[in-house]
């Protein structure tokens, strides 16, 4: 038999205990003469948030809203607002009362002081509120704008989105030189809502030193796009015994500076990278051999370099006298 009603399980209860004869003692007996219940669980038998006046009742309604810039159109998506005490609590911490996403938000709080931070990307605000008995809207200007970042080759030519991150950094110094790091690794045409304000954006093409590095201004309330050039090239290079040949495998690839600077190595019958335009040279080590080449880059000018393994030719040797 089962009671899922609270009053006729009391009722149950209270019958089962006056059929016990005073001085008696309660024994595992008395359990086997209870009818056996199965009790709703706590989601099922009240709701796990107010939804009665009642369940308001002392509280203040607080509606924020969000622009960009004052008097503008009130953001409709993309905000995360988060409400917090003004005292700090036994961890010397703010306590979050409440936090919400999207748009346009109303909340509920007892008569009071907070501090909400609304964040809208990278971009952020935080104010001072009073929430009395009366309802009240608020309005939070992020003075924010949005910034889409793209790159090309000096010939105009768009670079591949997956050779090109871009990194945003505060465009002020700090003490020691460098700057704070705001966003890495942004892909080409990505929109990031930031402050209004000037940044630091530093441009990679590949991953070797192809690096732009350019101030950048955002206004409040438009989409900055930018397009930063790149002096760089795509190289591909292999070593062969004759020209147009077979790439040799198993071969270890350096590339330096005409200061002897080393700028990358990898091993493999290829090593494809992008290298800014310049002076360099190329060593290839297959064995015991060492062939090596002086290279110019131009910019824009991708091509494959072919490092001639000339035995013919004086070559460095490993372990030679």
């Amino acid at each position: 038999m089962l009671i899922s009603n609270p009053h006729l399980l009391i009722g149950a209860l209270a019958l089962a205990l006056l059929a016990i004869k005073p001085g008696t003692a309660m024994s595992q007996d008395l359990g086997d003469r209870l009818p056996r219940i199965e009790l709703p669980g706590l989601s099922e038998y009240a709701p796990s948030t107010p939804t009665s006046p009642m369940a308001t009742a002392g509280l203040g309604r607080i509606t924020l809203t969000g622009q960009l810039v004052k008097d503008g159109a009130e953001i409709p998506k993309g905000l995360v607002w988060r409400v917090f005490d003004t005292e700090p609590g036994p961890n010397g911490k703010l306590r979050l009362v409440a936090s919400a996403r999207g748009g346009t938000q109303s909340f509920d709080l007892a008569p009071g002081q907070y501090l909400v931070h609304a964040s809208y990307g990278r971009a952020g605000a935080t104010k001072r509120i009073s929430v009395g008995s009366d309802a009240k809207r608020e309005a939070f200007v992020l003075d924010a704008g949005g910034l889409k970042l793209d790159a090309e080759n000096s010939g105009g030519q768009r670079i591949a989105s997956d050779k090109l991150r871009f990194s945003i950094y505060e465009a002020q110094e700090k003490a020691n030189g460098e700057r704070a790091l705001i966003l890495p690794d942004v892909s080409p045409n990505t929109v990031v809502r930031l402050n209004a304000g000037t940044y630091h954006v530093v441009s990679t093409y590949g991953n070797v030193n192809a690096v732009i590095r350019s101030d950048i201004k955002v206004e409040a309330g438009k989409l900055t796009e930018a397009t930063v050039q790149h002096s760089a090239a795509e190289l591909t290079l292999k070593l062969v015994r004759e020209a147009g040949g077979e790439a040799i495998a198993d071969t270890s690839w350096s590339v330096l500076t005409t200061a002897g600077d080393p700028v990358r190595e990898s091993v493999g019958a290829y090593a494809s990278m992008v290298l800014a335009e310049g002076d360099y040279t190329i060593v290839a080590k297959n064995r015991d051999h060492i062939y090596q080449k002086d290279f110019t880059v131009a910019a824009g000018h991708s091509q494959e370099v072919e490092v001639l393994a000339d035995e013919t030719a004086p070559t460095a040797t490993e372990g030679a006298d």
